[in-house]
């Protein structure tokens, strides 16, 4: 699938989940709004009401305005300016709102107008319904009272009665977590197949090319003549091992990989000094080093240190340090190999004047089929499967590994291995 494709469908994607969001919340403030304003009218009545059966046990007239007064969201007062028994006020209240399924927490205060103060409080947890009503409430003769009644959870009940609302804004938000789910997969997909179709791309060119040059020597040597030609033949047969070798060592890493996918490393560990794991690296790398007039130094401790490792492993991952340092220079490759021993093990340090890697490539080239972009993509062969496998071996040994590096400025290659 193209990239702009992908980059429409996802555009496309984006838009509708935004505006069914956008149409989603919209609904669900006026749902509230709604269910808000039929609350207050539900309490408004029913604050009324106990205000009329106030009156009317107190055998006086009622005023002629509303005596209920709504102060703010989840605040109202009510004038009675009449004798009021607490005990009773409390019995309507909770009545009043039982009927009009108003089951929420409420809590009332009693005012004296002619002293300015609240006289007498009490908080009702109406939804457990527990009776919390003392035998002992006081009774007020003296008129100019009124009572307030506050609603703390008014918003969670609100919230409650919206039901379906609620219901829909859950699915609402699974199908954004879906879809961005989705959508991460899609370009972690798309992601793996430019990946596996680079790494496709840069196989076919690394076994056509030595196998181009096999086929050219071979041809070379089917004639007849060439066995009065030594020196002509022994270079033909070196070309043909060379590229045979090459074609080996890159199988080898292919399938290095492949066992490491299935986490079937089988460490072969044992005790070996890491001086002697320089040198075999440095030997394996020894032709690509003297082809392009390259020397490594060695600066390790001259204590010996003996770690319990696999050989083979701990050797490959020496040998592709020392491999991307001579590959990714443009002059002759100076690299230099540290050794610094500590109680916990040992710390290596590879460090080459190559062409180095920027900031933003510093972990990414630890990932597997990542190659640093260095213009021409076959301008130098590999797989991207090298650091790869040595941070993969690495942490088998229960290892780290770092880089220092800067464009232009050579890398500095940093791993511990642990002494078991």
């Amino acid at each position: 699938m193209k990239n702009s494709t992908i980059r429409l469908i996802v555009i496309l994607a984006t838009l509708c989940i935004t505006g069914i969001t956008i149409t989603q919340l919209y609904w669900v403030r006026r749902a509230f709004d709604l269910k808000e304003a039929e609350f207050e009218r539900t309490v408004t009545a029913a604050l009324y009401n106990v205000a009329q059966q106030i009156y009317d046990i107190n055998d006086t007239p009622p005023p002629s305005n509303n005596p209920v007064k709504q102060l703010s969201t989840n605040y109202f007062v009510v004038m009675v300016n009449n004798e009021l028994n607490a005990r009773l006020l409390e019995f309507l209240l909770r009545t009043e709102f039982e009927k009009r399924n108003i089951m929420v927490d409420f809590e009332y205060g009693i005012y004296d107008c002619t002293h300015e103060k609240i006289i007498y409080g009490n908080y009702v947890p109406l939804k457990s319904k527990q009776k919390n009503i003392s035998n002992s409430l006081p009774q007020w003769s003296t008129h100019g009272y009124y009572f307030g009644v506050q609603f703390p959870n008014r918003e969670a009940h609100i919230i409650n009665q919206m039901g379906i609302w609620s219901f829909s804004s859950f699915v609402l938000l699974l199908v954004i977590v879906f879809f961005a789910y989705t959508l991460f997969v899609i370009l972690k997909q798309k992601r793996l197949s430019e990946v596996q179709k680079d790494f496709i791309n840069n196989m076919t060119h690394e076994f056509k090319t030595p196998i181009s040059t096999i086929a050219v020597s071979t041809e070379v040597l089917k004639d007849p003549n060439i066995v009065n030609q030594p020196e002509r033949l022994l270079n033909y047969t070196s070309i043909i091992e060379k590229e045979n070798l090459r074609l080996k060592q890159q199988v080898e890493r292919v399938l290095q990989m492949a066992r490491l996918d299935k986490e079937d490393m089988g460490l072969k560990k044992e005790r070996v000094e890491m001086t002697q794991l320089i040198q075999d690296a440095i030997r394996n790398t020894s032709v690509a080093l003297n082809e392009k007039r390259g020397i490594v130094k060695e600066e390790c401790d001259s204590d010996p240190c003996l770690l319990h490792v696999d050989k083979l492993h701990i050797t490959n991952v020496l040998a592709n340090l020392l491999d991307n340092a001579i590959k990714y220079c443009r002059v002759e490759p100076e690299i230099t190999i540290k050794t610094r021993h500590h109680a916990k093990g040992v710390t290596v340090e590879v460090h080459d004047n190559g062409i180095g890697i920027s900031s933003e490539n510093h972990k990414r080239v630890f990932q597997k089929f990542f190659r640093v972009p260095t213009g021409n993509v076959h301008d130098v062969k590999g797989f991207g499967l090298g650091l790869s496998y040595v941070k993969t071996i690495i942490e088998a040994h229960g290892g780290t590994i770092t880089l220092q590096s800067e464009v232009g400025k050579g890398s500095l290659f940093r791993f511990f291995l642990p002494v078991d």
